[in-house]
């Protein structure tokens, strides 16, 4: 894809997940996904602005997007980012997250992408192969389809959630607290995002 003119015209919204109130996944070692989350999102949203691209952030601090007198602030805030996406009218919404599971041996990336979106599978798909091998991971997952996840169903642009790895791995959980290795990701993601719109500027 030419990114000069053509990315001028492009808006992506990056949702660093969770904030405020709410830490998302906490590691035995006490280390809070939502911290994470907004360190890869904001290399993310830095990356695709030096192409040109349109780039908003959900969040660009430790906070949450709930109105104060929701009943239900988690719902709130899932709410607000959706919004915000629709606000903005982008056409892609990429959401950083990272993972956990009861088995501290699971580790990897994975993409999710809502089942019924050919578009969110084609994006998942490039960005999890990028993920795949530019991580060199052992074990690579496959990219998701998913009907339940609330940003999923609720977006109208192009949406995936990208789950960086596994907080409950102690191996994974050392390297995503790392710039080095957070610089890999959010160059994986990015170039999963341009292969992507690539094919999309190819087959139009």
């Amino acid at each position: 894809m030419d990114t000069t003119d053509a990315a001028k015209s492009f808006t992506i919204l990056i949702d660093p997940g969770h904030g405020g109130f709410d830490p998302g996944k906490v590691s035995p070692d006490g280390i809070m996904e939502k911290d994470i989350n907004l360190a890869i999102a904001s290399k993310l949203a830095s990356a695709l602005t030096d192409q040109g691209f349109s780039v908003y952030l959900t969040r660009d601090s430790d906070k949450s997007l709930n109105s104060e007198n929701a009943s239900s602030k988690k719902t709130s805030d899932l709410k607000a980012r959706t919004n915000l996406a629709t606000n903005v009218n982008a056409d892609l919404y990429i959401s950083i997250h990272q993972n956990s599971y009861q088995d501290p041996s699971v580790c990897g990336p994975q993409v999710f992408f809502y089942e019924h979106s050919a578009d969110g599978e084609a994006l998942a798909k490039c960005i999890q192969d990028s993920l795949n091998t530019e991580l060199a991971i052992a074990r690579p997952r496959v990219h998701k389809g998913n009907g339940s996840y609330y940003i999923l169903k609720r977006s109208e642009g192009t949406t995936v959630i990208v789950e960086c790895g596994f907080l409950s791995n102690p191996q994974e959980e050392e390297k995503l607290q790392q710039t080095t290795y957070q610089d890999q990701v959010v160059q994986a993601v990015f170039d999963g995002t341009m292969a992507y719109l690539s094919e999309k500027n190819a087959g139009s």
